[in-house]
């Protein structure tokens, strides 16, 4: 017995419009499985991407940081031989090209920064370098000061560094603060004074 072809669809099998219903469905749920992929995939590369800069930021910063203080270590070192003569196995020469030595490192630090940093953190940099600057100046002569200018000089450039901070931390979306209320201001840390 030979059936009709409107047999045949009547009797359970699909016609032609379900079929490309059916078709189109299981296109538009690929497409979108797709698309939901690609997104996903595409968000992942990103936060991954922003999490890489935001590790090399940090070591750039905390290098910066670290080459600053450093700096400003070599900077004490000379201007206390040089003001104060205070002993060391270091003649003076080799107590400059240690300043020199930690300046370069810093100028290289400050480049990284340079090319990493957020504008605010750049710019506290900026400042930072430019009271570091009259340190060394200090230190090697080219300027002259009383010991409370240097003193003074000391307490700005470590109250850049803190500014220098702050604005990193925003920059890194960190929360909290180093100064404030929680983090009152510090004094440099100074020997007593000896008595003669």
């Amino acid at each position: 017995m030979v059936r009709s072809s409107q047999e045949g669809t009547a009797g359970g099998g699909l016609g032609t419009g379900e079929q490309l219903v059916t078709v189109g469905a299981v296109l538009l749920g690929a497409l979108s499985t797709h698309a939901t992929n690609y997104l996903m995939e595409r968000s992942r590369n990103r936060h991954q991407l922003l999490t890489r800069w935001d590790d090399r930021k940090v070591e750039a910063y905390g290098a910066y940081v670290d080459a600053a203080k450093a700096r400003v270590a070599h900077a004490v070192r000379l201007y206390e031989f040089r003001e104060h003569g205070r002993h060391t196995e270091w003649s003076e020469q080799e107590l400059r090209a240690d300043l020199a030595d930690a300046g370069r490192t810093w100028g290289s630090a400050f480049e990284r920064v340079m090319l990493l940093g957020g504008d605010d953190a750049i710019e506290a940099g900026h400042d930072l370098n430019a009271l570091i600057a009259e340190i060394d100046w200090q230190a090697t002569g080219r300027i002259t000061g009383t010991l409370a200018e240097w003193r003074d000089r000391n307490r700005a450039a470590f109250r850049a560094i803190n500014d220098f901070h702050e604005a990193a931390r925003r920059d890194l979306g960190i929360q909290g603060s180093v100064m404030g209320e929680k983090h009152p201001e510090r004094d440099l840390l100074l020997p007593p004074v000896e008595r003669t």
